[in-house]
């Protein structure tokens, strides 16, 4: 397991960082830029669930989403193959879509593209949603150095899931926000 003896080691003041086996790398490198963007998009899972603490389900469905996501940060902080190291598997995206499924079979169909927005809950997965699109895109870019596809599909399927979870969300209040094309011309 993992053991933090120290916070402030002062090894990254000259810009550098170490990655999981070792390796000493720019904190401005793609690989680097991935992980910091699946991080802040954890964080922002952090916020949502300060949002719906008074839900028990919501808070143990996004405590999972955000070890997963801590899991994919693992697996990108060890490129390569690691032997032993923490590699995703398909059982989380799995999961994710089990969960997608359940959460969509209660809402109505959608008539327009939804907007972000309606109660501070749903808002905030929405913004959780957009920040996994970009730790996606991030990833997606180190595709070429080898990385995990289960990590993708993961990402893919995590905002996804945060995009019902915003609809099911405002379906318990006054309902999702709709874009109305050429409302202010």
């Amino acid at each position: 397991m993992v053991r933090i003896d120290r916070v402030v080691t002062r090894g990254g003041d000259a810009g550098e960082t170490s990655l999981g086996d070792g390796a000493r790398v720019g904190k401005e490198t793609a690989r680097i830029e991935a992980i910091g963007a699946v991080d802040e998009a954890n964080a922002a899972l952090g916020v949502l669930r300060c949002l719906v603490s008074d839900d028990a389900t919501m808070q143990a469905t996004l405590s999972r989403l955000q070890n997963d996501l801590f899991d994919v940060g693992a697996d990108l902080a060890v490129p390569g193959e690691a032997g032993e190291r923490l590699r995703l598997t398909e059982a989380p995206v799995m999961r994710l879509e089990a969960e997608i499924a359940a959460m969509n079979a209660g809402l109505a169909p959608l008539s327009s593209f939804v907007l972000p927005g309606g109660t501070p809950a749903a808002a905030q997965a929405h913004v959780a949603r957009t920040l996994l699109r970009r730790a996606e895109r991030r990833v997606a870019a180190l595709r070429a150095d080898g990385v995990n596809p289960a990590l993708l599909r993961l990402l893919n399927r995590a905002s996804d899931h945060l995009f019902v979870l915003s609809r099911l969300l405002n379906a318990r209040a006054s309902g999702d926000v709709l874009w109305v094309p050429g409302a202010n011309r």
